[in-house]
């Protein structure tokens, strides 16, 4: 019988029985089987920093086997996708890991706890499963009443928890998939009404996570990993987990609602395992400094001398935001150096360039006037040379070749604005599903269309926007459709009468905005409709969305009649939008 008081023993961070490999592999398959001769694995903490579970890839792998067996024996099919919740425990890793051994497809979703209100996340479920044509769903027991709401009327092969999936009867020989096999889809945007799947294949996955460990961080032996993001993003699942597994690192989660309520738990479990390894966006090195703060003895006992890199991404990197934290957390050993920016996204199924390990934040300084695209930020009629902070976010990654094209698709020179395009063995497949997405975005010879707003100088990468409309807030994405649906849903509304945009906050922070047309003329009753709006977004979407009411037929369109999101933001920002109600 184990003892619930005893101590549980992590996965060790040195390994000399085993010879440190690259993600040199040709499916996550052989991944798994290289790591599971080592010592090595993965650990779960709690809020107050205390392991509650330890699990070597070697266990993983022999749990996996048996869960991919099961899956084809229940009559799982090559390339079947099951929608995974994405929980933060050792299930979770195992079922991920178990598909492969049934060429079926992960999808992780999000849970409950990161969303909105309960039928958003339903509806949200449901979309998600339709768009990916799930044909099971493996969640948590605690999730049953949802589970059943957002499934009801799909045809399922199966759905319950990994107890239900592994006491199910059948058992089958494995169905092991080759590099060019899809290896899960990736549901980066948390969309509702309009998902999008990235399609990544085992190719893809092991040369991002070659590249990431190999040429970006630059992995070292001594090298363990912490991470307090969901495994439903990219930065988490891959950045984190995969990569952990194909380079037979240890790695230490912490589960993302903790972080939320306990921020500084992450860096408890830096300082107790000796990480260092970890990445954030922005706002989680920003909510730490801020929650240090609030109490005197914050960071009692806590030591950082053993981070090395502390990487950024997933939106746009703060340098003061950074300067605030190694001003905070500098005096228990955190280096500015091990700052690492990075630039990435999930259509190359995760890095693209980094920074140079030790070397910190370097930034450029640049005129807002030389720059363009929906980040512009000029105030009319003002003649001020205004100058704004860009980082450099370091060199590609060798797989990797870009361009920098301007609006007619001519490649630009270094230091010229102009949208970012990629092709690379990373660069997803498509969009699960959706053919017409993909064309926008992917063409014939394989470029991508990244959406993203950037320069090139001394074959470094500078990211200064986006020319997409898609809205990040604390790192996750929102597709403006998405909150737009949710808004038109309000009585006094129709399609076409709200354009949901980002407005630039305090250091080049976004702030989710709705601007509505409205018919009515009432002070209240605008004030009825500016609160309805607020409270059906943020139970559809899960944010807090600024509302500004502007005249009938007072949003700008394109040539062929659509909405033009970024006109629209451009002419807000100028003051030709006059907003008649807030």
């Amino acid at each position: 019988m184990v003892d619930s008081n005893a101590q549980i023993e992590v996965t060790p961070t040195l390994d000399p029985s085993l010879d440190r490999r690259f993600s040199d592999f040709d499916t996550l398959i052989e991944a798994i089987e290289y790591a599971a001769k080592g010592a090595r694995g993965v650990n779960f903490f709690n809020a107050r920093g205390d392991v509650t579970e330890s699990i070597s890839w070697k266990q993983i792998r022999d749990r996996a086997e048996v869960i991919g067996r099961k899956l084809v024996g229940m009559g799982f099919q090559k390339g079947d996708r099951v929608a995974l919740i994405a929980e933060t425990s050792a299930n979770f890793v195992c079922f991920f890991v178990g598909c492969q051994y049934a060429s079926v497809l992960p999808v992780p979703l999000p849970l409950p706890t990161s969303f909105g209100g309960k039928e958003g996340y339903v509806s949200q479920l449901t979309m998600q499963m339709q768009s990916c044509k799930a044909n099971g769903l493996m969640a948590p027991s605690f999730m049953d009443e949802i589970v059943e709401k957002a499934t009801a009327g799909l045809d399922l092969t199966f759905c319950g928890d990994i107890d239900a999936y592994l006491s199910a009867e059948g058992e089958g020989e494995p169905n092991l998939p080759t590099p060019d096999d899809l290896a899960y889809l990736q549901y980066s945007s948390g969309s509702t009404r309009f998902p999008h799947g990235v399609s990544v294949t085992h190719r893809s996955l092991l040369a991002n996570t070659h590249g990431m460990s190999f040429h970006g961080v630059r992995l070292l032996d001594t090298d363990r990993c912490v991470s307090w993001l969901p495994f439903y993003h990219d930065m988490g699942l891959v950045g984190t987990l995969l990569t952990s597994l194909t380079c037979q690192l240890s790695v230490d989660f912490i589960p993302t609602e903790e972080f939320a309520r306990r921020p500084l738990s992450w860096l408890r479990v830096l300082s107790a395992t000796k990480g260092t390894i970890t990445y954030s966006p922005t706002f989680g090195f920003d909510i730490c400094t801020r929650r240090a703060a609030m109490r005197a003895s914050a960071m009692e006992g806590l030591d950082l001398s053993a981070v090395r890199v502390a990487g950024i991404g997933a939106e746009m990197i703060r340098p003061d935001v950074m300067t605030e934290f190694h001003d905070t957390f500098g005096q228990i050993g955190f280096s500015d150096k091990a700052f690492l920016p990075s630039y990435g996204l999930a259509e190359c199924t995760l890095g693209v360039s980094f920074g140079q390990v030790g070397k910190g934040i370097e930034i450029d300084m640049i005129e807002e006037a030389a720059l363009t695209g929906d980040r512009q930020m000029l105030v009319k009629g003002s003649d001020d040379k205004r100058m704004r902070e860009v980082v450099n976010c370091g060199k590609l990654l060798p797989e990797y070749e870009i361009e920098i094209r301007d609006e007619g698709d001519t490649p630009l020179a270094d230091r010229q604005v102009g949208r970012v395009y990629l092709r690379g063995t990373s660069v997803m497949r498509e969009y699960f599903n959706d053919p017409e997405t993909t064309r926008e975005v992917l063409s014939p010879e394989g470029w991508l269309d990244t959406g993203d707003m950037g320069y090139m100088k001394e074959r470094c990468i500078y990211i200064v926007g986006r020319a997409k409309d898609m809205i990040i807030v604390n790192g996750r994405n929102h597709w403006p459709q998405d909150i737009e649906w949710a808004a038109e849903q309000v009585e006094g509304l129709k399609k076409g009468d709200v354009a949901a945009i980002s407005i630039p906050g305090d250091n080049a922070e976004e702030i989710p905005m709705i601007l509505a047309q409205c018919r009515i003329s009432g002070d209240g009753e605008r004030m009825l409709l500016t609160d309805s709006l607020k409270k059906q977004i943020q139970s559809e979407t899960g944010i807090n969305c600024m509302i500004e009411l502007v005249p009938p037929k007072s949003l700008p369109r394109t040539s062929s009649g659509k909405l033009s999101r970024t006109k629209a933001r451009n002419e807000y920002l100028a003051g030709n939008l006059q907003a008649i109600a807030s």
